[in-house]
């Protein structure tokens, strides 16, 4: 039996997630913004109200704004927006065990083993779709084929709350007659230099000699030629559990990252988000890697060992360091992620390393004091009851 894989895309999610908690935003144009107080900054998710009246993701908030001027602006809140997605990935796990999210507002699932409780293809996937909206108040579109890539590409054809199948057998009706630029993975410098060699849709890439397309661009060559003729032999590479040799957490950003400063709190966030999930299941690290997706693709990833901790400001710091010595000037960054490994269990035996300290210092009892107290508020109060100052947006009401 052939693989049976979706890929569940939210749609529009930081906004659909501030139409959970802000229901006079509902049925009127709005969207996420940076800095929307000063009119500064720009859109990173329009609702579709908003995109029905011109507004898109990236456009300056002073041009949507004349395009929508009664449009309503919210400042991101990237902590909410974390929440929220480990809410989707949650009900996910309700439907498959095989799940590798791909960034925050997205996850492939293997379905092929599951299909038997939850019926055909489309039947299983108008379940999934009713109940992320019923349960969570969100829409999403479902890609459905025999492999990630394919499904990646059937999910972005149909939205919103679009169900789309691509199958092998359909790639020369569906996918080939698309613009080359349509092709994940392609951006724009892969798109004009192909262009410039007469490659203008999907279909004139697949019949391109592969080894020819290598000798223009490389290991990348082969796998636009692969993707193009619908190839992705890559499994569903599930997420680890509790009991994992890692724990980490990413975020594909809606806007490029071009200055440490706007990375700091979203680096802030993950770190948070992997130290509190680490303390819940007595895990402390000595290893701590960031990856970083740049904006033409390219990933690098770096680590350092740490003193064994769970704390969200160890893990925070050296993060921190991580990210500035791998970031380049003049590169942008589109995704980023931090992961903390190399666990012992919390409260276990365990030999004492020449490098550990044999009293934490008193600036680190107060840390652990502060994760602890936050912890607590946090498991009676909610996620959202608490956050560092430096999470805190400028001009955010902090009650």
């Amino acid at each position: 039996m052939s693989s049976v894989i979706f890929l569940v895309d939210m749609n529009a999610f930081f906004i659909s997630c501030e139409m959970t908690r802000n229901r006079h935003l509902r049925g009127l144009p709005a969207a996420v913004a940076g800095d929307p107080d000063r009119r500064l900054g720009i859109i990173l998710a329009a609702n579709y109200e908003a995109r029905a009246l011109g507004v898109r993701t990236a456009m300056t908030v002073h041009e949507a704004l004349r395009k929508c001027p009664k449009i309503k602006l919210v400042p991101p809140d990237h902590d909410f927006y974390l929440e929220k997605s480990e809410e989707v990935m949650d009900l996910l796990y309700g439907f498959s065990s095989i799940i590798e999210p791909n960034s925050i507002d997205e996850a492939w699932l293997d379905m092929t083993g599951s299909l038997q409780l939850f019926g055909p293809p489309l039947i299983a996937a108008r379940r999934i779709m009713q109940e992320i909206e019923q349960q969570l108040g969100l829409w999403c579109s479902i890609g459905i084929s025999e492999n990630k890539f394919l499904a990646k590409m059937a999910s972005s054809m149909k939205k919103p709350k679009g169900i789309s199948t691509l199958w092998i057998d359909e790639i020369q009706e569906k996918m080939w007659p698309l613009p080359v630029d349509a092709l994940y993975g392609v951006g724009r410098k892969t798109a004009e230099k192909l262009t410039a060699y007469g490659i203008r849709t999907i279909g004139d890439l697949a019949a391109v000699d592969e080894s020819l397309l290598a000798g223009w661009f490389g290991k990348t060559g082969r796998l636009l030629s692969r993707h193009a003729r619908g190839v992705d032999p890559e499994p569903v590479l599930p997420q680890q559990s509790d009991a994992a040799k890692s724990i980490g957490r990413s975020i594909t950003l809606p806007q490029n990252l071009s200055q440490f400063a706007e990375a700091e709190p979203i680096l802030l966030s993950l770190a948070d988000a992997v130290g509190r999930t680490a303390r819940k299941n007595n895990r402390i690290g000595r290893t701590v890697h960031v990856v970083i997706k740049f904006s033409d693709f390219t990933i690098i990833t770096r680590q350092m060992n740490i003193l064994p901790s769970n704390s969200t400001r160890h893990i925070y710091q050296a993060g921190c360091q991580l990210l500035q010595r791998g970031w380049p000037a003049g590169q942008k960054i589109r995704l980023l992620g931090i992961t903390l490994s190399g666990f012992e269990t919390d409260g276990g035996d365990r030999q004492i390393s020449l490098f550990d300290k044999i009293d934490a210092s008193a600036s680190d009892k107060r840390q652990v004091a502060v994760d602890q107290a936050m912890d607590q508020i946090r498991d009676r109060f909610g996620e959202k009851s608490i956050k560092r100052a430096r999470q805190i947006n400028p001009g955010e009401n902090a009650d």
